[in-house]
C-alpha cells in the first residue's frame, strides 16, 4: 500500500476557509481572530486551520 499524503491545507485566506467550514466569511474571520489563528504578512492574512479546528471543538455539544 503507498503512504497516504494529506491533501488539506494548514493556511488558509478568510474567502476559503468560510468555504471549508460552510459558514459565511464574517462569522469565520470573528472565530479565527477569537481563536488567535491568524497570520499577519502586510496585507496578507491567513488563518491556521489547526488552531481554528482546536478552537471550533470547543463549541461541541453532547
Amino acid at each position: 500500500m503507498g503512504k497516504m499524503v494529506s491533501t488539506k491545507k494548514r493556511f488558509v485566506r478568510y474567502k476559503e476557509g468560510a468555504e471549508m467550514y460552510s459558514m459565511c466569511q464574517t462569522k469565520f474571520e470573528k472565530m479565527a481572530k477569537d481563536a488567535k489563528a491568524i497570520y499577519k504578512c502586510d496585507k496578507l492574512v491567513l488563518v491556521n486551520t489547526e488552531i481554528f479546528e482546536h478552537y471550533l471543538e470547543t463549541f461541541r455539544v453532547g
